[in-house]
């Protein structure tokens, strides 16, 4: 049993890897896990196809390298022979097949042969198989790939595959009868499934190793070996493939190239024959032959669209240019060959074993049931047909199909783009109101810090004029009374007393201000809180407010006197800012959290630049000696230790809209505690 069988053909670089899932697209195998949103590829379930290679823009999918090993191969005392893949010329553009075959010579090779006679080979075997038994329908097996897709997912097939080797093993087999079973094989193609096939059990030992075009490559520039010809090692002697040559079998690697070398047509009128490439058509090919949709006798399958766009080739050259390069070249060797020493060759491999057999390697996973699949599809937001975009944007050709992986452990929910962009756009605005309410908060603990400070200072200025003051004030009455009625010295100490009691009355606001109090929380009408506000005022006939209570429950657990001072201030402002003229607008609403009051006015608005500013205690816009700067900084007070929010929205431009200002307060409906 070989040590490599269970090797993985290819690896995913995963700091490369870049979420794109376009692997998991042009896997037909679905061989290919999505884990924590990085492409991991499932050994057993990989057949070889290397799509997944080809179609890599971050270089992320690493192929199995061979080149160590085979370079200890050509250092040991084995006699070692390179067999070509009839591709070749559809890689190595530049260089005359000659220089070629001189140049993998130079690396030590005792043979260089072409696979193209193996091919030959399988062509004649083929053709003798379907000429003799004319009852059962067949599936060519050249292709490692396919094969390994009939093992994996299609078991019930295996009868079905043509028991035939491939090219590849029909030449080692005969390269052993020519020149020994010592001998050892060291294939060299486009095809990543070459080297799956050489590994596995049951070709133990017949491919020692298996070098991709890519890998030669690095191998000629490891040597130094280029192709200018004087006979160096640097420039290797041009010389022929060593025999048995090739014939039709170098036309193999070109789509239906099987069914040209096997003398075998596809007539589209009897439909015996079907020929089918590439990635999704040697699959559909392969269900309809299961499902018995076909009558066809032969298929002729290929994983590529022939073998000249296997992954292991490193052209950008397009597919008909690189048929092209082939078809020319079988051309020229057709004409420079001895026919009769291929029909030798032929004739001398008549008995040469070219059967084999193929064991399931059953990778079947079971679909879930329909409840299932429908529940999987509402987690990534399709509740119904109209929200299954089927955008394949996931890899996989269905929603549906995308919830069956996701059952069987292959994928993830995220894969699916409109979903992630859905969730994008939930997160987005999440953060959105997040940012909002921390930028608020942020705000208001500024503003509690500036009100904490001012407090203590107002607290501590409070206390220390409060005595002088008190001291004015009794001294300049006892004066008053003492003085005769018309003395000229009473107008003075009655100025002296108004202004030391203006005083006062600031004073008593900084304690208010600052005062460590408690709230009385107790249950309050809202609507009857706003009447006993608008009673304590004195308001102007031509001022109109208008009360519009929408809230269905107005009891809240409020301190009601505190909270009439609120109102007050605010309505006062409210008219200051109308100057005597226009309309107050009171709102009630609220639900089973919070009551919301909005006192709005249509006065002149406050500027922008010193709205931020308005709750700052000894802030006023009023003229000096007519506002102390304290109403609306105790009212931010007041409502902060109800736990609640006051917010401002106002317009000082004419140009923007009709002036004026809102003040809205929200408050919690139930008591939480009572604060200090």
């Amino acid at each position: 049993m070989s040590d490599k069988s269970m090797q993985p053909l290819v690896t995913t670089v995963k700091d490369r890897c870049r979420v794109c899932y376009t692997c998991v697209r042009e896997c037909p195998a679905k061989a290919i896990r999505i884990v924590n949103g990085q492409a991991e590829i499932i050994p057993e379930r990989c057949i070889g196809c290397g799509n997944c290679v080809r179609v890599c823009s971050q270089k992320a999918k690493k192929v199995v390298n061979s080149v160590v090993d085979v370079k200890k191969l050509l250092e040991s005392t084995d006699r070692v022979a390179a067999i070509i893949a009839p591709s070749f010329p559809a890689e190595f553009t530049e260089i005359e097949f000659r220089q070629f075959v001189g140049m993998v010579r130079a690396l030590g090779f005792d043979y260089v042969c072409e696979v193209g006679f193996g091919a030959d080979l399988v062509a004649r075997k083929t053709r003798e198989i379907m000429a003799s038994v004319s009852d059962k329908q067949y599936i060519s097996t050249p292709c490692p790939a396919v094969f390994g897709y009939v093992k994996r997912y299609h078991p019930e097939l295996i009868d079905n595959l043509l028991p035939i080797v491939s090219p590849m093993i029909a030449m080692s087999r005969a390269l052993k009868v020519l020149y020994g079973d010592n001998l050892k094989m060291v294939f060299i193609g486009p095809c990543i499934a070459k080297k799956g096939e050489a590994n596995s059990n049951e070709l133990d030992g017949e491919i020692d190793e298996v070098l991709t075009f890519e890998e030669l490559h690095f191998l000629f520039e490891d040597y130094s070996i280029t192709n200018n010809g004087d006979g160096s090692i640097d420039n290797p002697v041009p010389s022929d493939f060593d025999p048995p040559r090739a014939y039709r079998g170098n036309l193999f690697p070109i789509g239906r190239g099987l069914l040209e070398a096997a003398s075998i047509e596809e007539n589209l009128m009897t439909g015996e024959v079907i020929s089918a490439n590439g990635r999704n058509n040697f699959k559909d090919a392969i269900i309809e032959f299961s499902s018995g949709q076909t009558n066809a006798r032969f298929l002729d399958v290929l994983c590529c669209d022939g073998c000249i766009m296997g992954p292991g080739m490193s052209t950008d050259a397009p597919l008909f240019r690189r048929r092209t390069l082939v078809s020319d070249y079988v051309r020229k060797v057709s004409k420079l060959r001895n026919p009769d020493k291929w029909i030798h060759y032929m004739e001398k491999f008549n008995d040469l074993d070219l059967s084999r057999t193929f064991s399931p390697m059953d990778q079947r996973l079971e679909d879930p049931d329909e409840s299932k699949i429908r529940e999987i599809l509402a987690r990534i937001g399709k509740y119904n047909e109209e929200d299954e975009l089927n955008c394949g944007a996931c890899g996989y050709d269905s929603c549906r199909e995308h919830a069956k992986a996701i059952f069987k452990g292959l994928a993830e929910s995220e894969m699916c783009l409109p979903y992630t962009i859905e969730r994008l756009h939930r997160t987005i605005e999440e953060l959105g109101i997040s940012n909002t309410e921390l930028a608020n908060t942020r705000e208001a603990l500024i503003q509690s810090e500036k009100m904490a400070s001012m407090g203590q200072l107002a607290a501590g200025i409070a206390h220390e004029i409060n005595n002088p003051l008190g001291v004015v004030l009794m001294y300049s009455h006892l004066l008053n009374d003492e003085l005769e009625k018309d003395s000229t010295m009473r107008e003075d100490l009655q100025m002296i007393a108004d202004h030391a009691d203006r005083a006062k009355k600031i004073v008593s606001g900084l304690l208010n201000f600052a005062r460590q109090s408690k709230v009385n929380l107790k249950p309050n009408d809202i609507r009857q809180l706003i009447s006993a506000s608008l009673d304590s005022l004195t308001i102007p006939d031509t001022v109109d407010v208008k009360i519009n209570h929408q809230i269905t429950d107005p009891i809240a657990d409020i301190d009601k006197d505190q909270m009439i001072q609120v109102m007050t201030n605010i309505i006062s402002n409210a008219i200051t800012a109308m100057h005597d003229r226009g309309i107050i607008n009171i709102k009630t609403e609220g639900d089973d959290e919070q009551v919301v009051i909005s006192i709005s006015d249509t006065g002149t608005g406050i500027p922008d630049e010193i709205v931020s500013k308005i709750f700052e205690p000894f802030f006023t816009t009023k003229e000096l000696g007519k506002g102390t700067g304290l109403g609306l900084a105790i009212t931010y007070g007041i409502i902060k230790m109800h736990r609640g929010d006051i917010k401002v929205k106002s317009n000082a431009y004419p140009d923007k809209g009709p002036t004026g200002t809102t003040f809205s307060i929200k408050l919690p409906r139930k008591r939480i505690q009572y604060i200090n």
